[in-house]
């Protein structure tokens, strides 16, 4: 699973993306300071069931934290997208290219005011303006690789009676984009999808805008949530735009995650407190101070924790599922609960066991619900949070 950040030149992806990843990268006030993408890995954050067993977890990867698993994800921050992207301007190019294989979007906008649709510094600039023309540059992105084709492409689907969803899967399989997101996106565009060749340039635009919507979902994390006029701004975004909008402080969060790094602070990403527990200077105190009144008190957290969150378990439905034996919890080397797999909705038994290795999804014969030791076939639908052994 990859997840794009896009953004406008210097609005903050960079340290959101160093916040979720600790990784590190180049964060600067100016336009451009990211020009290859950075990819990193981030988590997200699942209550272990480790409890739920008197055990103690040992995650071969990601981390536990007092009860919270943290499981693996890919990012990626691209070069900032500025109008006229579609076309080549500024890094565009790149940046499009870099967003292929995203699975969905996390836009991050700059909701201090201070910054223009370039990345330039400025006054009083309203960041809706940005939702706007990247939502456009997106859409001209796809539009671009439809009309490029469509003329052939329309005249060979009507002469060969080819199916229009999976003929459009082929078009974009570069993108990742599933017959699934082809079908929504049909059903919401009311066209002649026996005669594509009629329609207009205004018609593919629409059609290519359902699919983009469908195909690359996003959320918008409302950044520098901490400024002064960011409340005003993010009420009015959320007025205006229907997508997920999460206050956020990337700022914010690295500085905690640092600090607990270096060992601090207490601190789980996602929680809305922190403990002190080393010896702080009077900067770090007062840097620290401005973090707990300024955004973990308006907001509840810093916000980055929970927009990973909201795109893996919210846009993209997926679930998190646990491999352990019915009457054992170790692996062959003693770990216990060492793995925590994320699946998409509506996966089954087979599915996972797939997932885990073909081997099993070849052989496999039963699985068995760990919890309640009750014995689940191929086809049952798994839930969130199960814990399941596959026999064969």
């Amino acid at each position: 699973m990859l997840i794009g950040l896009v953004g406008k030149p210097n609005c903050g992806k960079s340290t959101f993306f160093k916040a979720a990843t600790l990784a590190e990268v180049e964060i600067a006030n100016y336009p451009f300071a990211t020009i290859k993408a950075n990819h990193g890995v981030g988590y997200v954050r699942v209550e272990c069931i480790d409890k739920d067993f008197g055990k103690q977890c040992n995650p071969r990867e990601g981390f536990c934290l007092e009860g919270n698993r943290f499981v693996p994800i890919e990012l990626k921050d691209v070069a900032g997208l500025v109008p006229g992207a579609s076309e080549g301007k500024g890094l565009g190019n790149q940046f499009l290219d870099d967003l292929r294989e995203a699975d969905a979007f996390i836009l991050v906008l700059d909701t201090s005011g201070n910054t223009n649709e370039e990345g330039k510094p400025t006054e009083n600039y309203y960041s809706g303006k940005d939702v706007e023309f990247l939502e456009k540059e997106l859409d001209l992105w796809y539009n671009g690789i439809l009309k490029k084709v469509w003329k052939t492409f329309a005249r060979q689907l009507e002469s060969s009676k080819q199916n229009f969803v999976e003929a459009i899967s082929n078009q974009f399989s570069g993108l990742k984009v599933k017959e699934e997101h082809i079908d929504r996106a049909v059903r919401k565009t009311p066209l002649d999808f026996e005669k594509p060749s009629s329609w207009s340039e205004e018609q593919i635009f629409e059609f290519a805008s359902n699919l983009r919507k469908e195909s690359k979902p996003i959320i918008i994390a409302a950044n520098k949530a901490d400024s002064k006029k960011a409340k005003e701004n993010i009420e009015k975004l959320k007025e205006e735009f229907e997508y997920k909008i999460i206050p956020c402080s990337a700022e914010s969060e690295l500085a905690l995650r640092e600090a607990a790094k270096d060992e601090k602070i207490n601190y789980i990403p996602g929680d809305k407190k922190f403990g002190v527990e080393g010896e702080l200077n009077e900067k770090q105190k007062k840097a620290l101070e401005f973090v707990k009144k300024n955004v973990l008190e308006n907001y509840g957290s810093t916000g980055v924790q929970d927009i990973l969150n909201y795109v893996v378990f919210e846009l993209l439905e997926n679930i998190a599922v646990f491999p352990a034996g019915a009457n054992k919890l170790e692996d062959s080397k003693g770990n216990i609960l060492p793995d925590c797999h994320l699946l998409p909705p509506n996966s089954t038994a087979l599915d996972f066991a797939y997932k885990i290795h073909k081997d099993f999804g070849d052989n496999f014969i039963r699985a068995v619900n760990a919890k309640t030791k009750q014995i689940i076939g191929k086809d049952y639908k798994l839930k969130h949070r199960d814990t399941i052994e596959i026999i064969t």
